[in-house]
Parts: structure tokens; C-alpha cells; sequence
């Protein structure tokens, strides 16, 4: 246990950097205490001493903030950072080296006892405070769960995803920035397709609108008789891109 728990602080001492010592975050991080204390109730749990591992996961949650499922599965080198109102469910699985901050739940959304309810994450998986990932499915290795997410479906290795109901807005295809850390999900310069897309519909309208007043000038100097119609507002492109972003 000793060897495990050294890794643990050392991972938080690298992603946190507030934690000054190692003493500091033995004694003053809940997130640290909440995993210790968890691999004592999963002992239990799976030695058949179920009432005594739920019991040690209240005791946690009471002491922590913290409520973990004796049955979760909980990698090494897991950060649950600040922490509070973080809920991880039974059947849940976390990967090696992840990180989880404040107000996350890894919920289940079956009702079947002894199915597998709750998501998986891989390893290096940054969850971002707030995040809701509900559903029995996995969240690939190095992804990144933005703040307030509420994610429903698989997200790939590599990923960004943000949104109610989430959306990818970035995946790494070369691997190169994948395994870089990002506090709460948050990816620099990791546009929003969907923005995209919207400036780009923007865009077009203009060029389409410019296109018309052109055609509409040429018929005129032809001769050519067109209706008159009432003139409606312009679009003003400058004020739509910013309502977007």
C-alpha cells in the first residue's frame, strides 16, 4: 500500500501547484484521503465484508465530500482534485494516472442489478468540475471532459468534448499534444466545430446577399424589369460572428 500511496502524492504534487509537500497533501487534500480510504472499502468489498466497505465509504464521504462506491474500480495515481460532491458509482472503472475535479459524477443510467451501470474511463482521462458522464461505456485514454459536460456516449482516445449533450470539439490524430495535461478539460485553441461551421453558414449568406445585389444591378442596367420588394434589414455578419463566439 505504502509504495501506491507514494505514487499518489507525487502525482498530485505534479499536477497541483498548490501542493507545496507531500505532508501537506497527506493531511489537507480530501481527494488523497477519499482514495485511501477507498482501497480499504474495496478490500472489504471484495472479500465479502460488503457492510464494512460501505460503511468505510460513508465514513470517506462524511470526512471527504467524496462519495465513492466500495465496488468502483480506482486505478494508481488518481487526483481528485478539491473534490467535493464528486460521486463515483459501483460498477465505475478508473484508469491509471486520471484526473477528477469537483462536482463530477460517474453515474449509471440502468436500473439492472449487477449489470455493468457506470462508465469506464482509461487511463490519463481529465474530467473537468461539474461534468456528468452517465452510462455503461468508455471514455478513451488522454481524453479530456470539459466543465459542466453531460456526456452520454463513448468518447475516443485523444478527445475533447464539451457540451450538454457533450460534443467532440477536438480530437488529436497524430498524438503529439495527446498525453499533455489540461486543467478542467480546458484544451488551448480547441475550437468548436459547430462555431465553425456557423461562421462558415455566415460567411455565405454574405457572399450569397453580395452576389444578388450584383445579379439585380446587371438586369437593371439591362433593361430588364424586376419587382420592386420592400428592402429588409442587411445582415450584419461583424454583430452574428460575435453572437456566436
Amino acid at each position: 500500500m505504502f509504495p501506491n500511496l507514494s505514487d499518489d502524492i507525487k502525482s498530485i504534487i505534479a499536477r497541483d501547484p498548490a501542493a507545496r509537500n507531500g505532508f501537506e497533501v497527506f493531511t489537507c487534500y480530501p481527494g488523497f484521503q477519499a482514495i485511501m480510504m477507498h482501497r480499504w472499502a474495496h478490500a472489504c468489498w471484495i472479500n465479502q465484508l460488503k457492510w464494512i466497505g460501505r460503511f468505510i465509504s460513508y465514513v470517506a464521504r462524511i470526512i471527504t465530500g467524496i462519495e465513492i462506491h466500495p465496488g468502483a474500480t480506482i486505478g494508481h495515481r488518481v487526483f481528485i482534485d478539491h473534490g467535493f460532491g464528486v460521486v463515483i458509482g459501483e460498477t465505475a472503472v478508473v484508469g491509471d494516472d486520471c484526473t477528477i475535479y469537483q462536482g463530477v459524477t460517474l453515474g449509471g443510467t440502468s436500473l439492472t442489478s449487477g449489470a455493468k451501470r457506470h462508465p469506464t474511463l482509461e487511463r490519463g482521462v481529465i474530467i473537468g468540475a461539474g461534468a456528468q458522464v452517465l452510462g455503461s461505456f468508455t471514455v478513451g485514454e488522454y481524453a479530456k471532459i470539459g466543465s459542466n459536460a453531460v456526456v452520454v456516449k463513448p468518447v475516443p482516445a485523444g478527445a475533447t468534448a464539451v457540451g450538454n449533450p457533450a460534443h467532440i470539439v477536438r480530437k488529436d490524430e497524430n498524438g503529439r499534444s495527446a498525453h499533455l495535461f489540461a486543467a478542467y478539460g480546458v484544451t488551448p485553441n480547441g475550437d468548436d466545430p459547430l462555431t465553425k461551421a456557423l461562421h462558415r453558414l455566415i460567411d455565405h449568406a454574405a457572399r450569397q446577399d453580395e452576389q444578388i445585389e450584383r445579379m439585380m444591378a446587371a438586369m437593371k442596367d439591362a433593361g430588364l424589369c424586376c419587382p420592386e420588394m420592400a428592402e429588409g434589414d442587411k445582415l450584419d455578419t461583424i454583430q452574428l460572428n460575435r453572437m456566436v463566439e
